[in-house]
């Protein structure tokens, strides 16, 4: 049996199925958050509730700052 080769449309066909394929698995990984981004907050909210980031916070990194900031113990050298 030889190979099937695809020319013409049919092979835009194809193309364009796969590249649809890969748009649609996208959209609400990546589309739809940045889209209706209150939905995620809501739900971030919820979930960290009850919790004190600065004593989870890995390598006593500061939680959520300027990186190019000094820290205040830092200041004072």
């Amino acid at each position: 049996m030889a190979p099937t080769i695809l020319k013409g449309k049919n092979y835009a066909l194809l193309v364009g199925g796969i590249v649809g394929i890969i748009a649609l698995a996208c959209y609400p990984i990546i589309v739809h958050p940045m889209l209706y981004p209150e939905e995620y907050k809501k739900v971030q909210r919820i979930n960290r509730a009850g919790i004190k980031q600065e004593d989870i916070q890995p390598g006593n990194m500061r939680v959520w700052s300027d990186p190019f900031k000094p820290r205040e113990d830092e200041k004072h050298k």
